[in-house]
């Protein structure tokens, strides 16, 4: 191990090279270049091998990092796929758009001391594009035919997640999902320039032609309630996300462009698909010429931000009321959009929206970090007499999502809820108070990251599969009495 291992002494931390800020932001192609291999095997062979492995510890789905760091370090990439690809179904994904530095790559041992972390996520994302291009991805296929019946509804990371671990045991899957293609916001919610759709359709792909049946433009209460899929299926899961987006209650928050960010970045995919987007074609979801204010500190802030700049907005701000040290998202990404242009209003918090008709401007007022809150982080508190006004054309809410009412939607009064609207389960089951009924993902533990989704939707997989061994034991033993 000595010989291709422990190279960090030696050897500094590299990442693939990103294209020019200035070309880059006016188009969505991906930012990062991939990884030559012999690259590829240098960074891996930084990796210190500790004992306790922290990058592994702080991952959600628990990937053996250490392990495929040394097989990719010699040369053995087949086996480093093999290895990846164990513990988690969507591997090149997460490599795209995992906030590395929030979990693998901010627990790296050489990181914290002054090494420079491995560059983990950049090697994932290789390892699987070259199993891909290779041909190492084999087909989906069933261990044995079951005869029970599985439907999953949402499409998403969460929903994928489950369905193929559950078609891997051979049970008979369906995939509801209300849009027209699957993947969730994979597809709907993530620009091309952090994850080109192409990734997630040959994944999804890869699903279909293994017996997973899609059923799209499907919405569950309008084709059919809750209590109907039940009856169809000997198990469901619920995996829909949450999608409804938090408001921030101010004077003129009626005006109109004034959008959602989700409305602004399904807009903006769906353009980006070939789709014809009214919206967009009008002009209201589209950021040309104008001034842009994004509210929001989080990754889909950073999301918005960023593809406003590649509609060829005239100038984009991001009102935050934190500083740039306390913001929920990707330090990774914040740079990014820094680099491509963007400006930073740190500290800041609107106060009213002005304009006639349409949003002209934003008042905010100036913020500075008080008292820790409940969530550990300073408080912001206005500072008095700081207020001063942003032009803008458009302004983009980007504070969050909360859960859609799901009992009603779902024409499923008695399906239970906690107090933040979220699918309450049994946490050592993952079913709901319904019989047969699971769920997980952002629906039960809120706003949250893929890997969660896709570490949800694996134990939700092997739940269901507990659930419907123990159902077809007890048919079996009545059968024999």
């Amino acid at each position: 191990m000595a010989e291709r291992m422990l190279r960090f002494v030696t050897l500094g931390r590299e990442t693939p090279p990103k294209r020019p800020a200035e070309t880059r932001a006016r188009d969505f192609d991906e930012i990062y270049a991939e990884f030559a291999a012999e690259k590829a095997a240098a960074q891996a062979s930084r990796c210190s091998q500790c004992g306790v492995p922290f990058c592994q510890v702080h991952c959600p789905l628990h990937n053996n990092i250490p392990d495929w760091l040394k097989l990719t370090a010699e040369g053995r990439l087949d086996e480093a796929y093999a290895v990846s690809q164990a513990t988690n179904n969507m591997p090149e994904i997460c490599g795209r758009i995992c906030p590395q530095d929030r979990l693998c790559e901010g627990s790296c041992v050489i990181e914290a001391a002054g090494h420079g972390t491995v560059t983990i996520g950049a090697i994932e994302k290789y390892i699987t594009d070259t199993a891909w291009e290779r041909g190492w991805v084999k087909p989906l296929t069933p261990r044995r035919a079951r005869a029970q019946s599985v439907g999953i509804i949402g499409a998403g990371p969460a929903g994928l997640a489950a369905a193929e671990e559950l078609r891997r045991k051979g049970y008979q899957v369906t995939v509801y999902d209300r849009h027209d293609r699957a993947g969730g916001l994979l597809v709907y919610g993530i620009p091309n320039f952090k994850l080109e759709k192409d990734v997630v359709a040959r994944r999804v792909k890869r699903l279909a032609d293994g017996g997973i049946v899609f059923k799209l433009g499907f919405e569950v209460g309008r084709d059919a309630t809750l209590d109907q899929l039940r009856a169809q299926h000997d198990a469901v899961v619920v995996a829909t996300g949450v999608y409804r987006a938090r408001e921030i209650a101010v004077p003129g928050d009626n005006l109109g462009s004034i959008v959602p960010a989700l409305d602004y970045l399904i807009a903006s995919n769906r353009v980006g698909l070939g789709d014809s987007v009214p919206e967009f074609e009008s002009g209201m979801l589209d950021a040309k010429d104008k001034h842009v204010a994004v509210i929001g500190g989080g990754d889909t802030a950073m999301d918005c931000v960023r593809t406003a700049l590649r509609q060829g907005a005239a100038s984009v701000t991001c009102v935050y009321r934190r500083d740039r040290d306390n913001m929920p998202g990707s330090l990774r990404e914040v740079t990014n959009a820094e680099e491509e242009g963007v400006t930073f209003d740190w500290l800041t918090l609107p106060k009213a929206f002005l304009g006639q008709e349409n949003v002209e401007a934003v008042r905010i007022a100036r913020q500075r970090l008080g008292l820790a809150d409940a969530s550990g982080r300073k408080a912001p508190e206005e500072i008095k007499g700081s207020d001063f006004t942003l032009r803008a054309d458009l302004a983009i809410k980007a504070l969050g999502f909360d859960p859609e009412d799901l009992p009603t939607h779902f024409q499923a009064p008695d399906l239970g809820t906690t107090r933040w609207g979220t699918l309450r389960i049994d946490p050592a089951t993952q079913m709901t108070n319904l019989d047969g009924v699971f769920a997980g993902g952002d629906i039960v533990r809120g706003a949250s990251l893929v890997v969660w989704a896709i570490k949800d939707g694996r134990d939700i997989a092997k739940s269901v599969h507990s659930y419907l061994e123990a159902q077809a034991s007890a048919a079996n033993r009545e059968a024999a009495e």
